[in-house]
C-alpha cells in the first residue's frame, strides 16, 4: 500500500505539472471509483474548474480548486496516479478508472488493480484541516512531531506500538513498511506496549520515523509490489529496507536472523536481538550469523 512517501513522491511530480492548470474533460471508467457521488455531479464539479494547489495529508492526495472545492484521491492499496504530457495511449493503463484531461494537453490517469482506491469532492467552505479532524493525525514530518508530542500521543495506551502507530488518527501517513523500519532504527520491539516507552525511546522513535521518511522520499518511494510514482517510474527504497521483508537474512547491524509475526494482522519484521522481546525471551540459539551489510543498507 502506498504510504506517506509514495504519495509525497507523487504530490512533488505534479504540483509543477498541474498547479495553475485548467481540467477539460474528465471520464469516470469504473463508478465504483467516485461512489456514492452520481458520476456526472462529480464530472461536472471538475470541469472547467483551475487547480490552485497540489496538497498531501497523510494518505490522501488533495488538488486544491479555484471554486475552493477539493479533490481528494486515496490510492488505498493498488492505486496508480500517473501523469502524461498528453492522452494516455490505449492499453498505458491496464486497470483504467478516470481520466483527468488539462488545458494544456496533459491529463492525469487514476488505475487501480483491486478497485480499492477512492476519489471524492471535499466541498467549498469546508476547511481541509476540520474536514479530517478526527479521522488523519498529525503529520510526522511537521515541526510539531516532536519526541513529547509522540509520548503525548501514545500516554495510556497498552496497544502493541506497532499498533499504535498504524492508526492514522493518531499519527498520519504511516504504514506496515515504514513502522517496521523506524521501530529497527528505535532499537523498539513491535510489541512493547505503546504507553510505556521511556523518554529516550519516544526520542529515538521520533527520529527514525522521520529518518526513514524522509529517506524513502528521496529514494522516490518503494516499488515492492505495483507503486510507481507520479510520471510511471520506480521508486528505490526496496533497496534500502533493513527489516521488512527480510525474514530469514542477517540483521544488516548485528547478523542476528530477522524474525516475522503477524501484529494487528499485519506481516511484522524486526530483530530478536537489536529489538528485544518485551517478555523477556531469550534470542534463539543459532539465530546469529556473522554481520554482513546488505547491498543498499547501510547503519
Amino acid at each position: 500500500m502506498p504510504e506517506l512517501p509514495e504519495v509525497e513522491t507523487i504530490r512533488a511530480q505534479l504540483a509543477p505539472r498541474l498547479t495553475g492548470r485548467t481540467i477539460t474533460a474528465v471520464a469516470v471508467t469504473d463508478p465504483l471509483l467516485v461512489a456514492p457521488a452520481d458520476v456526472d455531479e462529480f464530472r461536472s464539479a471538475l470541469i472547467g474548474r483551475a487547480v490552485r494547489r497540489v496538497r498531501r495529508r497523510g494518505k490522501y492526495l488533495l488538488l486544491e480548486l479555484d471554486s475552493g472545492a477539493v479533490l481528494a484521491l486515496h490510492l488505498r492499496m493498488t492505486g496508480r496516479v500517473h501523469w502524461r504530457a498528453g492522452p494516455p495511449s490505449d492499453g498505458a493503463e491496464r486497470f483504467l478508472r478516470a481520466v483527468f484531461d488539462f488545458d494544456d494537453g496533459s491529463s492525469v490517469t487514476f488505475g487501480d488493480a483491486r478497485r480499492f482506491g477512492r476519489a471524492w469532492m471535499i466541498p467549498a467552505g469546508t476547511g481541509v484541516q476540520e474536514y479530517w479532524r478526527g479521522r488523519v493525525g498529525d503529520e510526522p514530518l511537521e515541526d510539531g512531531f516532536t519526541a513529547r508530542r509522540l509520548a503525548e500521543l501514545m500516554r495510556g495506551r497498552r496497544v502493541a506500538i506497532k499498533t499504535a502507530l498504524l492508526n492514522q488518527a493518531l499519527v498520519a501517513g504511516l504504514g506496515n513498511m515504514y513502522v517496521d523500519e523506524a521501530l529497527f532504527a528505535a532499537h523498539v520491539h513491535p510489541l512493547r506496549p505503546a504507553g510505556e516507552l521511556s523518554e529516550r525511546e519516544y526520542r529515538a522513535l521520533q527520529r527514525g520515523i522521520r529518518d526513514r521518511l524522509r529517506v524513502a522520499i528521496a529514494a522516490g518511494g518503494a516499488s515492492i509490489d505495483t507503486y510507481r510514482d507520479g510520471l510511471g517510474e520506480r521508486g528505490q527504497m526496496q533497496a534500502q529496507l533493513r527489516v521488512h521483508l527480510h525474514e530469514g537474512d542477517p540483521c544488516p547491524r548485528c547478523g542476528t536472523i530477522i524474525a516475522k509475526r503477524v501484529v494487528g494482522q499485519r506481516g511484522t519484521y524486526w530483530c530478536p536481538a537489536c529489538q528485544p522481546d518485551p517478555t523477556g525471551a531469550a534470542v534463539p540459539v543459532g539465530s546469529r550469523r556473522p554481520r554482513r551489510v546488505r547491498e543498499g543498507v547501510s547503519g
